[in-house]
């Protein structure tokens, strides 16, 4: 048998790279426990599928769900002659201490990678959040997939940030409302936004908005679909909690994040 021809710029060589995961967690009040990584993938560098599914989860009285799984793959197009990356994390029947419940989360992410490009465009349709309520109250969150249609790469996203009066600058220059403004960033720099433009809760209930983050007083500070941004690569994560009560803790589920590269580069 030949030895294969070694990685050239017309014919690349193309490593693969996606994980997810449904939940995780630690608490740290009233005692202090981890929850591991709950259904997590991850894809092979040469591509394939991976899947992983958790039945009927339960954290002492605290959390629990009745499904969690994700789902990675990757593989080469030849009618385009392109590399594409699928992930996709759900958790079904979430309840977080009866104040958070959600009939089904989903995140998913989907990587095209032509040839000769530096980095692949990645896209997020399908990322949803179904009956999201907090308090027995529908808690409605929309997300703004039309604003990252022309953001499909890092570099789409300084661009869009270098203008001050861009919709995506005025996302990602403070999400937390710090008062310190992100500079512009460079090629090993870094953005966090989120994909969530409108949300809407019942404010009788002790409940307030603030950017993209809900605070439930009594119960602590859950942050959705938080979207972390560097070159080639992005890791949508649909909910991250800080736990703020005579419960403490934090935690994150829903996320999963893809990237590629083929070498050598520019192949």
């Amino acid at each position: 048998m030949p030895r294969p021809a070694p990685p050239t710029k017309n014919n690349p060589l193309f490593q693969y790279h996606a994980n997810a995961y449904a939940f995780s967690g630690h608490f740290t009040r009233p005692f202090e426990q981890q929850i591991d990584v709950q259904a997590s993938s991850s894809l092979c560098v040469t591509g394939g599928h991976g899947c992983a599914r958790v039945e009927n989860f339960q954290f002492r009285n605290f959390i629990s769900f009745k499904a969690g799984y994700t789902h990675v793959s990757g593989g080469h197009q030849a009618d385009d002659d392109t590399n594409n990356t699928l992930v996709t994390s759900v958790l079904e029947g979430l309840n977080m201490m009866d104040v958070l419940t959600a009939d089904r989360i989903v995140c998913r992410l989907y990587s095209k990678h032509v040839k000769g490009a530096a980095e692949g465009k990645i896209t997020m349709h399908g990322s949803k959040f179904e009956n999201l309520q907090i308090g027995g109250r529908p808690a409605t969150i929309d997300l703004d997939f039309k604003l990252f249609e022309n953001i499909l790469t890092f570099k789409d996203a300084q661009d869009a940030y270098n203008d001050p009066k861009s919709e995506f600058h005025q996302r990602a220059a403070d999400p937390f409302g710090s008062g310190e403004e992100l500079p512009q960033q460079n090629g090993d720099g870094v953005f966090l936004c989120s994909l969530a433009k409108n949300i809407q809760v019942d404010s009788s209930l002790g409940v307030s908005v603030d950017h993209h983050s809900i605070y439930v007083r009594g119960f602590g500070t859950v942050y959705f679909a938080e979207l972390f941004m560097t070159h080639g690569q992005r890791v949508l994560t649909m909910f991250r909690y800080e736990l703020g009560s005579s419960t403490g803790g934090s935690g994150s589920g829903g996320s999963g994040g893809t990237n590629g590269k083929s070498y050598p580069p520019g192949g």
